[in-house]
């Protein structure tokens, strides 16, 4: 089944902004801390942002700053509000659980001129 569904992402200029959905099941949503992950080509997976379910978020140092974590508990989303974007922002970024190692499809965020 699918158990985690990402949306929002596109072109984008620098500077610019975007924000992310994902949309989990419940079984997932309701246990554990969700987060965002991105990953370039070529290039390593990065855990930018966490939320715990009472709220609690953390950042990674690249992204502090410029994006926001949120979730929505009565609708099993998460979201990933992205500000003051840069091309090395390019990426697919996934929903799902860090701690777990467990992601979504991904949705392309792709920042340029």
């Amino acid at each position: 089944q699918v158990q985690l569904v990402e949306s929002g992402g596109g072109l984008v200029q620098p500077g610019g902004s975007l924000r992310l959905s994902c949309a989990a099941s419940g079984s997932i949503f309701s246990i554990n801390p969700m987060g965002w992950s991105r990953q370039a080509p070529g290039k390593q997976r990065e855990v930018v942002a966490g939320i715990t379910r009472g709220g609690s978020t953390s950042y990674a140092d690249s992204v502090k700053g410029r994006f926001t974590i949120s979730r929505d508990n009565a609708k099993n989303t998460v979201y990933l509000q992205m500000n003051s974007l840069k091309p090395e922002d390019t990426a697919v970024y996934y929903c799902g659980v860090p701690f777990r190692d467990y992601w979504g499809q991904g949705t392309q965020v792709t920042v340029s001129s």
